[in-house]
């Protein structure tokens, strides 16, 4: 028998108020969650139905808002935009991560120092963010084209041209998150049996060849982590973007969460389409992360 069959064999036989005391903990904490994120999810997958401008009077639209966007040109390339940036951002995160918590971890002095010091941009107001770097952008007065002018280097319209600004965006967005991924893939990399590495090096094995043959797939649990949260970070980027960008120039960095914004908040205000983005976004968020687990899953049982 073993020990978790002997332990689930206890817990069966525990009495009812016992195995209840758990769940009576929990109960708190999940009233809020619901009251305050499954009753509003719900109530939005209701309101994608009705069309207001006020959010006291409602008229039936039914799947209108629905046809309404995906009719629409502009909100494909509103998708075309979320896609590009959470593809981009969801690699550079994994492929930088993967890269500074190996560099952390082989480090022996200094490894407190360098983990702080990559996981501060986690701790930075993403709107902060964003001002800050729209500052050092700037293409007249900025920061960054005032070094390089001093350089000889003609100013580089970071936040006007299109392209730029998307690859901007990017980065901006992968340095925020990406020490928050290190910790988790640094996690990973230490609770990797040393005698792993010590019979490899035995059998001659040189330090990519222990990377490719060992780390990486040793370390695939927490890279499907890291992908999940990245990919719903991708996708719910907005806060920073806002202040950086502004979602322009002409909508180049406009993601689907400033299309829910702009929809519910800003005038004329349309809470059923904005509702009905939601329910969009939320579709592909989970879908995509479903998709993940069932990748993990088969690898884990091979």
């Amino acid at each position: 028998m073993t020990a978790q069959t002997a332990t689930r064999l206890r817990q069966r036989k525990a009495p009812l108020k016992m195995r209840l005391v758990p769940y009576l903990f929990l109960l708190p904490n999940m009233a809020i969650f619901g009251v305050f994120t499954v009753w509003p999810a719900i109530n939005g997958f209701n309101i994608s139905m009705y069309s207001s401008s006020n959010g006291r009077t409602f008229r039936w639209e039914g799947a209108g808002n629905y046809q309404r966007i995906l009719t629409d040109e502009d909100f494909w390339g509103i998708v075309r935009n979320t896609v590009v940036y959470a593809l981009s951002f969801v690699l550079l995160s994994v492929v930088v991560g993967v890269m500074l918590a190996v560099l952390v971890d082989q480090q022996r002095r200094g490894r407190t120092f360098f983990r702080s010091v990559f996981f501060i941009p986690v701790l930075i107001s993403p709107v902060v963010a964003g001002l800050v770097w729209n500052w050092m952008l700037e293409r007249q007065n900025g920061l960054i084209n005032t070094f390089l002018g001093s350089l000889g280097i003609p100013e580089i319209p970071w936040l006007v041209d299109n392209n730029l600004a998307m690859v901007v965006v990017i980065g901006v967005g992968t340095w925020m998150q990406v020490g928050f991924y290190m910790l988790i893939l640094l996690a990973g990399l230490q609770s990797i049996d040393p005698s792993v590495y010590e019979a490899a090096r035995i059998d001659g094995a040189s330090r990519w060849r222990q990377f490719i043959s060992l780390t990486f797939p040793l370390l695939q649990p927490s890279i499907l982590v890291v992908v999940v949260l990245a990919t719903i970070h991708g996708f719910q980027a907005f806060d920073f973007i806002y202040t950086l960008t502004g979602g322009g120039p002409v909508g180049a960095t406009t993601l689907i969460v400033q299309f829910i914004y702009e929809n519910g908040f800003v005038s004329p205000i349309r809470y059923g389409v904005a509702s009905a983005g939601s329910v969009l976004l939320f579709c592909a968020i989970f879908g995509l992360t479903i998709v993940n687990w069932m990748i993990g899953r088969k690898r884990e049982a091979a």
